[in-house]
């Protein structure tokens, strides 16, 4: 594991006579990685970042959006900055084989017990949430305003900050002039850092499709009106939604990622399940999109003669997150002070989707921060192996924890006292 070198961010710790942050905080980690919790079902996690605000200060409220946690420190005049993290983990069994390894399990909403697991690093930025709000509330001198401090749920849904939202996080405490939050990248040297202004997360669009048929004896086809062959040309024809309807210059995906029809070899059924994801990065590339799906959806039903329409609707959807090109201007300024020019890297928009987006579409002014995650030597490895690294969702993910937690505090702090220097009224 990466050792983190002494910055003036971590002398200024000695200064106030404070731990340096991993020393304190990597009990925390270690306990969030070991005890995750599905969407929505928080209730451990929230009650252990709730009792870390209260301890240091905050005025604390539980609850918000179900499982939500806010914590405001008012500090004399000036900007409402606010801090996010999302809370929320994965149902996926850990193979990581660390000692502080997840076996914890859960029931999903269909019932089901399934493994759990921090296989997207959100115990990452529960830690660096948690070490920006001590390191803040320590050395308040740096800075006037007030600090909000926004534990999330459910962001693997897309639900969490809406629910949030819709619970008043923007009218029952202050609204924010800005907002920050941090996420790992596997593909980035732990220990660095980046920003880029504009889209950044992709829109990310869950879509339920049921393909109707006429079912009957597998020997017989012609008697039928065969809903498993009406999918699988959908499948094929969506395809030319990105290779042939889009501009190839404007990033988009199209993936069917669940297909389900049938019961018996000999069977035709009556109807087949399919499950799709949509991605884009501009709204009237996404609304293209959605529009051809269900286009393509009806032609080639409508060609196979079934009997109705497929029925196609969108199940989850978030906007994309796009970085204010103004703030995300000064925030870039800020992390090369904190952190030096040798650690700051350009990071790649990504297709994945984050409901941070959500503030951002509520009109407050976001940055999402990359905090590179790997230890650079592996990083180095698999470039000339011509191999990867274990990404996030992975079974296998197991961030380089102390150098990734303590940049993703840097890069927290040194955003805030820059928002909250050029804010200031």
């Amino acid at each position: 594991m990466t050792t983190m070198r002494r910055t003036p961010f971590l002398a200024a710790f000695a200064a106030l006579a404070i731990a340096p942050p991993w020393v304190e905080l990597r009990p925390f980690y270690e306990d969030l990685h070991a005890h995750p919790e599905l969407s929505s079902q928080e209730t451990r996690t929230a009650a252990k970042l709730a009792a870390r605000l209260t301890t240091l200060g905050f005025d604390v409220t539980t609850g918000v959006g179900k499982t939500g946690v806010v914590g405001l420190l008012k500090n004399g005049d000036g900007p409402v900055v606010m801090l996010r993290t999302e809370m929320d983990a994965l149902p996926v069994e850990e193979k990581t084989g660390l000692a502080f390894a997840s076996r914890e399990t859960a029931t999903n909403p269909r019932g089901e017990t399934v493994p759990v697991m921090h296989a997207c690093g959100h115990d990452v930025h529960m830690t660096a949430w948690a070490g920006a709000a001590a390191a803040l509330a320590a050395d308040r001198k740096s800075w006037r305003g007030t600090l909000m401090m926004v534990a999330q749920p459910a962001e693997e849904t897309g639900r969490g900050a809406k629910a949030m939202l819709d619970d008043g996080l923007f009218t029952r405490f202050p609204r924010p002039d800005y907002a920050f939050s941090i996420h790992d990248a596997e593909t980035l040297p732990a220990g660095t850092a980046g920003v880029r202004p504009g889209a950044i997360y992709a829109s990310a669009d869950s879509i339920d499709m049921v393909v109707h048929g006429k079912g009957g004896h597998g020997a017989r086809p012609h008697l039928t009106v065969d809903p498993v062959v009406i999918a699988a040309k959908i499948v094929v024809s969506l395809q030319t939604l990105v290779s042939r309807e889009n501009d190839p210059f404007e990033p988009a995906v199209v993936t069917v990622g669940s297909i389900h029809g049938g019961t018996k070899h000999n069977i035709i059924p009556d109807e087949v399940r399919m499950q799709l994801t949509v991605r884009a990065y501009k709204p009237e590339v996404r609304d293209k999109l959605l529009r051809g799906v269900e286009r393509i959806a009806r032609a080639e039903a409508d060609a196979a003669g079934a009997p109705q329409p497929p029925e196609v609707a969108v199940v989850e959807s978030v906007p994309g997150v796009v970085n204010d090109p103004v703030l995300t201007g000064r925030v870039a300024a800020a992390l090369e002070g904190a952190l030096g020019a040798s650690r700051i890297r350009e990071p790649q928009p990504v297709t994945a989707g984050e409901d941070f987006s959500r503030y951002g579409e509520a009109g407050v002014k976001t940055v999402l921060i990359f905090v590179g995650a790997t230890a650079p030597e592996l990083l180095e490895r698999a470039r000339r192996d011509g191999t990867a690294v274990p990404g996030l969702h992975s079974p296998l993910f197991a961030p380089d924890a102390e150098p990734t937690v303590t940049t993703g505090i840097e890069a927290l702090v040194a955003a805030s006292r820059e928002a909250f220097r050029r804010g200031s009224r």
